[in-house]
């Protein structure tokens, strides 16, 4: 065999190892919860009441960081200035804390007795143990995912589209709405993914932070911890469910990068 050979066989190798490994899980999910056990789960009590507060809290969630997130990636994927890297750093540092530690550092920030609960407070807006609060976690979270990936996705568009626009009298916001976005929309639509799958699989600062309140606070994951414990069969099931919704979500928004209609998926 010759090492040409030889190393594709080992990239073959690897690469078989590593989706074995991530997609028997999930699939395991599938296969020991039959469609039954599934409409059993979703007709449970409490159970389509965690699916909707995620569907919705998810999609304000990515709304806000949408909104906010794409002008301040697009700001430092542009701009050089003293302590970028740092704020660079300070954003992506919610990606490598451990979710209890974001749960308690949302309350030292915002909580009734943090730095800035007595102004929230002050302003008739709670935060903790509410739905409100669901929205922030999910937002902390989250937004790494999609500001990290839109730099890089702005980054790597071509100055000398910008610069053109601009020549042409276009000014800076209008060039950054008519080009700048729509060049960098396959990197913003991986990194909307991203942060999609991110916010519906949020469990330990929405906990920490808004607690598990059915109808309130609880979302799909916590409503799965909730019945670990008392109906594992319970828990697989609406396991499958967030995957399924997930899976579907993701793949919208892949299509959609690519332009192509939903209905058009399996033609080909």
């Amino acid at each position: 065999m010759s090492s040409r050979s030889a190393f594709a066989l080992l990239l073959g190798l690897c690469a078989g190892v590593v989706v074995l490994f991530l997609a028997l899980p999930v699939v395991a999910i599938f296969v020991d919860s039959s469609p039954g056990a599934l409409l059993a789960s979703l007709c449970e009590e409490g159970a389509l009441d965690a699916l909707w507060l995620s569907l919705r809290c998810t999609a304000i969630a990515t709304a806000i960081i949408l909104v906010v997130g794409t002008p301040a990636a697009y700001l430092l994927a542009t701009r050089s200035f003293r302590g970028r890297a740092a704020v660079i750093t300070a954003i992506e540092l919610p990606l490598v804390l451990p979710p209890a530690v974001a749960g308690i550092a949302l309350l030292a920030a915002l909580g009734p007795s943090g730095i800035l609960g007595g102004a929230i407070e002050a302003a008739g807006i709670r935060l903790s143990l509410a739905t409100a609060g669901v929205v922030v976690a999910l937002v902390f979270v989250a937004a790494p995912f999609y500001v990290r990936q839109a730099i890089a996705a702005f980054g790597a568009v071509d100055r000398t589209l910008l610069d053109a626009s601009r020549t042409l009298g276009v000014s800076e916001a209008g060039s950054f709405v008519r080009v700048m976005i729509p060049a960098a929309a396959p990197g913003l639509a991986a990194g909307t993914a991203l942060a999609l799958g991110r916010a519906l699989g949020e469990f330990g600062a929405t906990l920490m932070f808004a607690g598990s309140f059915q109808g309130i606070t609880q979302t799909v994951p916590l409503a799965i911890y909730d019945r670990f414990a008392t109906d594992f069969d319970a828990a697989l099931a609406l396991s499958a469910v967030l995957v399924a919704v997930s899976a579907a979500i993701l793949l919208a928004v892949k299509l959609l990068a690519r332009g192509e209609p939903l209905g058009g998926w399996g033609t080909r």
